[in-house]
């Protein structure tokens, strides 16, 4: 059975975040066994990665940094033995080589980009982001497998991650612009909306995840 490392920060969902993959698991036949965790060794030999994140980007990166050896681990798994790894919200923003929230605070960098404040063209299109919105110009990622255009999923944010490559955007939403909804390079796979509060759609795009072989 594989082991998911779902990493404990300070920063996630946690709680809900977990149990929407287990439901995912359980409800897609998926063999998986959720692991809450920060220990670094735990995270280095996960088979598979799962960040989440709540708040602001530099408090996010901040606690990551807390974590003696996490970011080292996380790397290892990630980048060296090239583990799937998926970030939510804040988890998908510190993929990116800086976030301007607050001054500019360095990322992880595994994916060239910025996180800066969504400035919708549309007055009417309110900052922050709320609410269940459509997903768009999707890309055909195994990730997005099965998720029709427009799918709703639920978003709560004000910044969000803009890749310097926009072949790393797999997913859009529009929000008086189009807002990157989802990015992806390699073994690695970022969304902005939370699946985890997503309903069907969510839990068959963390079902996606669970079974991706990148």
């Amino acid at each position: 059975m594989q082991s998911v490392a779902l990493i404990d920060y300070g920063s996630g969902n946690l709680r809900s975040a977990e149990k929407a993959l287990v439901k995912a698991a359980q409800d897609h036949d998926v063999a998986a066994r959720i692991v809450v965790t920060s220990d670094p060794t735990t995270v280095s030999s996960a088979d598979r990665i799962v960040l989440p994140g709540v708040g602001a980007f530099a408090a996010c990166h901040d606690h990551l940094l807390e974590r003696a050896g996490l970011i080292e681990a996380m790397t290892e798994a990630v980048r060296v033995r090239g583990a799937p790894f998926l970030g939510i919200c804040v988890g998908m923003q510190l993929m990116a080589a800086r976030g301007l929230e607050f001054g500019s605070t360095p990322g992880l960098d595994w994916i060239g980009g910025e996180v800066r404040r969504i400035e919708p063209a549309d007055p009417a299109a309110k900052v922050p982001h709320m609410g269940w919105n459509g997903l768009v110009g999707m890309g055909g990622h195994p990730i997005l497998a099965g998720v029709a255009e427009e799918t709703p999923m639920y978003f709560t944010h004000s910044f969000a991650f803009f890749p310097d490559d926009h072949a790393d955007v797999i997913a859009w939403t529009d929000h008086g612009g189009r807002i990157p909804a989802a990015v992806a390079r390699d073994n690695m796979a970022g969304v902005q909306f939370h699946p985890e509060k997503s309903q069907a759609a969510g839990l068959a795009l963390l079902a996606r995840f669970l079974e991706w072989k990148p």
